[in-house]
């Protein structure tokens, strides 16, 4: 995992902080240690959206400030589209934010860390890598 860059998804961070799965909060700390982590702006969006309080929000908005920020390219959103478009003609749901990570993973040459399954159908679709 040695200079790997890794997206890490809203799912996994709110797990972490709960530190609620030893194994995720191990991982995240290995990956913390030994790769480049990329967090999409949308997460830290997702991660504001759910603090219970104004020092929370405070502390996600110092924490970002140790990672790799990553926003859309000009057609990002174009794409994600595409993408639910695609796997919704061959009859596979997937959330809009997840195709939208996932093409953000792919712009930026991510492999992401999630716990939602949607991601493992995406990955038929477009070319990504899970960690």
């Amino acid at each position: 995992m040695n200079g790997e860059k890794v997206l890490i998804d809203t799912s996994v961070w709110i797990d972490y902080f709960k530190s609620a799965n030893n194994s995720i909060a191990e991982q995240v700390d290995e990956i913390l240690t030994n790769a480049e982590v990329y967090v999409p702006k949308s997460v830290i969006a997702e991660l504001i959206q759910g603090a219970k309080s104004e020092k929370e929000i405070s502390v996600i908005e110092e924490f970002v400030n140790a990672f790799h920020l990553v926003d859309q390219s000009e057609d990002t959103w174009s794409k994600a589209g595409k993408l639910s478009y695609t796997m919704k003609r061959k009859g596979i749901t997937a959330n809009l934010m997840d195709c939208y990570l996932a093409v953000i993973a792919q712009e930026n040459n991510c492999k992401i860390f999630t716990l939602d399954r949607h991601f493992k159908d995406i990955k038929r679709f477009l070319r990504i890598e899970l960690v």
